[in-house]
């Protein structure tokens, strides 16, 4: 199912590639980025991305951008030598995924997305393949302990993100968003709020033509006049009621090892972001809280590198 799913995301690219704005790029998420000691929990994760604009004839809404990603997220314990099933603090679990959606740009600089993924979390993701496969390449030490991982489960997700400016003012150096996310599904039932805010040098680019939340594409491709550097930061609350990567499928018990969840959970985040011509950079460092209920787990950080390129 994702192999045709990928074989339609690429057909509408190649489509909307001749006739839209368009961008392409990856993100690279890894515990690397950030410690080379740090191999822990949510350890490694990518995901390959294209978006266009579409029309758009509402007065309010500056623009409407499609989205389509394919990703992975790799999970494993405190440590990747757990053939001892007591070492397995946390699940070894893979999650892979198709994803499109449609992210809606008001011109008050509020966003909303909406976004459908289709799965599998377990075997089928291949997160052992990837992650032994990875270690193999780059002489890292053998991993141990797969046999444990969350057995397969099928992933429907809808996810509804939503961000509002506070204190609007245009043409500033400092601004600040409310945000909050849920998502609903097989695989994950959560909700996050909390503000983030841009720091620049420069001034700021209104949020609807900022690289913040993927608003870069313009009609008019002015975006070869602009560019933007700024610091970012944005602590959050997260209450989490259900994660099959932690807990194993919600439709049966027989995954080896799962934990009950810590429902709420402090995670935050900050990085630098920059656009320049056709280019979208990005840095984060990602921590997130204790996750599961058991008396070894703890919170964890890891980095992410996102790297985009905007099409005439």
């Amino acid at each position: 199912m994702l192999k045709k799913l990928l074989i339609v995301l690429l057909a509408s690219y190649s489509v909307s590639a001749q006739k839209r704005p368009t961008e392409i790029g990856i993100v690279f998420d890894n515990d690397l980025y950030v410690s080379t000691v740090n191999d822990k929990y949510y350890t490694n994760g990518f995901e390959f991305f294209y978006r266009y604009l579409i029309n758009n004839e509402n007065e309010k809404i500056n623009k409407k951008i499609v989205e389509f990603r394919l990703g992975q997220y790799i999970y494993n314990p405190q440590t990747i030598r757990a053939a001892d099933i007591n070492k397995n603090d946390r699940p070894f679990a893979g999650y892979l995924f198709a994803e499109a959606g449609l992210n809606t740009f008001y011109q008050n600089e509020s966003v909303l997305k909406v976004n459908g993924q289709l799965g599998y979390v377990g075997p089928n993701a291949f997160g052992e393949e990837v992650q032994r496969g990875f270690h193999d390449l780059f002489g890292y030490r053998n991993v141990y302990g797969w046999e444990h991982q969350i057995k397969n489960a099928f992933a429907v997700q809808a996810n509804v993100f939503y961000s509002i400016k506070l204190f609007p003012k245009r043409e500033s150096y400092v601004d600040l968003q409310l945000q909050a996310e849920a998502s609903v599904g097989t695989i994950f039932n959560s909700l996050t709020v909390g503000p983030v805010a841009r720091f620049s040098l420069k001034k700021l680019l209104p949020v609807y033509n900022s690289n913040l939340y993927d608003g870069s594409l313009r009609a008019d491709k002015k975006y070869k006049e602009e560019s933007e550097f700024y610091f970012y930061a944005s602590p959050k609350i997260n209450y989490q009621a259900y994660d099959a990567t932690i807990q194993g499928s919600m439709f049966n018990d027989n995954s080896p090892v799962t934990f009950p969840l810590e429902p709420f959970r402090f995670n935050a985040e900050a990085g630098l972001k920059f656009r320049k011509n056709h280019w979208n950079l990005s840095y984060s460092f990602v921590w997130r809280g204790r996750e599961a209920k058991n008396r070894v787990i703890e919170g964890y950080f890891y980095g992410s590198i996102g790297v985009g390129y905007l099409l005439d």
